[in-house]
């Protein structure tokens, strides 16, 4: 069944000062990302950044501290899988916690004899379907230094953000119906043909984690399309063209 459409949303535009010229310009500087928006991208991501600023609380965890620049990037590094969908997808949660380095989080499973497991996994990223963002600043700063490696941890996050806006995470954000349709079996059909590929043992152009849900298939192919978007025009077309439409033209 497929998600009830909920985009574009509605709520009224609030007044949001804008962000202090220098600021923005020494944030932007330091995101290889930015280098080639255009004035009328680059404008939208500054007043989505501004609301960002204003909305969220950003909280260093584990004695680490962040600048003025360094919030501002962060925001702007959240904010840049919003230029085409807009200002609602900042809809639903009000936190972002930075922890210095991964993290660890503690996990349960009931396996298939009824038996519950627990454990804690090393993470560099997580985003809660009603909570915060969670992010590693030494792995969004790796992501800054290397931004054509297909990984993009900020965009990751965001994607199940977004997909998680019409109260389903499943791979599917809120889109126009016939849009959603068609991004549902395009979508379906690549993820069933990476897992066989994975599965089997083959090697993949995309990372094989992609294969774990159709929700990390499509955030990790939003890391592709931020981080190296001919490697997934080429690996997954379809895929390709609908983040295309969705995100906007590719940044790198």
């Amino acid at each position: 069944m497929l998600p009830r459409v909920i985009w574009p949303f509605s709520r009224r535009q609030r007044s949001i000062p804008p962000l202090d010229p220098s600021l923005c310009r020494q944030a932007a500087a330091g995101l290889p990302w930015l280098r080639t928006l255009d004035e009328a991208r680059s404008q939208r991501l500054h007043a989505l950044a501004a609301e960002f600023m204003a909305d969220k609380t950003i909280t260093p965890l584990h004695g680490l501290r962040l600048n003025e620049v360094q919030r501002l990037r962060l925001a702007m590094l959240c904010c840049m899988p919003l230029l085409e969908f807009g200002r609602e997808g900042l809809h639903g949660w009000k936190e972002l916690l930075v922890y210095p380095g991964a993290f660890r989080a503690k996990r349960s499973h009931i396996d298939a004899h009824g038996i519950l497991h627990e454990g804690f996994d090393e993470l560099i990223g997580e985003a809660w379907e009603r909570g915060p963002v969670i992010l590693s600043w030494a792995d969004v700063r790796a992501d800054i230094a290397a931004p054509f490696d297909g990984y993009c941890v900020a965009a990751h996050e965001i994607a199940h953000k977004l997909d998680a806006l019409d109260g389903a995470m499943d791979g599917t954000p809120p889109l126009p119906r016939d849009w959603q349709r068609q991004w549902a079996s395009d979508f379906q059909r690549a993820f069933d043909a990476f897992c066989e590929d994975v599965d089997a043992g083959r090697d993949t152009a995309i990372d094989p984690y992609a294969a774990e849900a159709p929700e990390e298939f499509f955030a990790v192919c939003t890391e592709y399309h931020f981080s190296d978007a001919a490697t997934l025009r080429n690996a997954l077309p379809a895929v390709a063209a609908h983040l295309e439409r969705f995100y906007g033209a590719p940044l790198l």
